[in-house]
């Protein structure tokens, strides 16, 4: 498979870097077809990993380097004449990437490349379960005459997986026959009851240990304070501490087999959003891949 024009990962040429040694690739989706108010998905994918090339690299957390691990950056999902046709693009490129036993990493985009990932992940995976971190319910059947609108992101995953939702604060009506029990974090959950509290309740609702997991990130879940560049902001968001602690103990309680980080709407000359959105993506990979520590340097 030929690499992106961003490639190396990070700007960082390592042996694992080609496609064949790498644990993970990451494939950008730069589509923005659906989305009905803020717009800059499209340049989401492109920002994140300008701003990736600008990351220390040493992940205090973890005392680890995921990097080293093997990231490959894949040519971008380009398909856009429908919905149904990128949707069916992204799944293609899904499978190919978990048939060569490799983490496929989704990077939108708005949140409807996610369909694609999540059933190709099914399709191998039939016990799968879904973690949605997002400010909308995103459970429409269908929404302006497609399936694969942004506002139907997880309904798929709603009829044929378990679907665990968290910092869900803004949804429609038409949408509740769809939350399963149980499964539903809202805002004010995640605001008003102990983090280790909801935290174990949604792990708990995930089902089992080492079950497969899908991980999708829509980053209106921050609160707009920590990130204001996505199309439909809402206030009364997550912090960075609650998100990556959550995805922290869900690598660590289950087998995650892919994930996306979607919505970023980039702005010129607006760098924190990139930043976080490019800080995330390295944290998902090392609590995914769980790399060896690295030793300090000998003076």
């Amino acid at each position: 498979m030929n690499p992106s024009p961003f490639s190396p990962y990070a700007g960082v040429d390592t042996p694992n870097a080609e496609y064949e040694h790498a644990k993970a690739v990451l494939i950008p989706v730069p589509y923005d077809g659906t989305s009905t108010w803020g717009k800059g998905a499209d340049a989401g994918p492109e920002a994140l990993l300008h701003a990736t090339e600008n990351m220390e690299l040493y992940d205090i957390e973890t005392g680890t380097e995921v990097f080293r691990e093997g990231i490959f950056i894949a040519p971008a999902v380009e398909e856009s004449a429908s919905p149904e046709s990128m949707t069916a693009a992204v799944k293609t490129y899904t499978a190919q990437v978990l048939s060569d036993d490799k983490t496929p990493v989704v990077l939108g985009g708005e949140h409807s490349v996610s369909i694609g990932a999540i059933q190709a992940c099914a399709a191998v995976h039939p016990d799968l379960a879904v973690l949605h971190i997002d400010a909308h319910a995103d459970l429409r059947p269908s929404y302006l005459g497609s399936v694969c609108n942004h506002a139907c992101a997880v309904h798929w995953a709603s009829q044929h997986c378990t679907l665990v939702q968290v910092g869900i604060r803004s949804m429609d009506a038409s949408e509740l026959p769809f939350i399963q029990e149980g499964c539903l974090f809202t805002g004010d959950d995640c605001r008003y009851r102990n983090d280790d509290a909801w935290q174990a309740d949604a792990l708990a609702a995930l089902g089992q240990p080492k079950r497969p997991l899908y991980i999708t990130v829509d980053l209106d879940a921050f609160d707009p304070a920590y990130l204001p560049d996505t199309g439909t902001p809402e206030p009364g968001g997550l912090d960075w501490f609650q998100i990556t602690r959550l995805i922290r103990k869900a690598s660590e309680k289950f087998h995650v087999v892919g994930f996306d980080i979607v919505e970023l709407a980039a702005h010129a000359g607006s760098k924190p959003s990139d930043f976080l959105a490019a800080k995330l993506l390295y944290k998902m990979l090392t609590y995914c891949l769980k790399p060896t520590p690295v030793s300090a340097p000998q003076s």
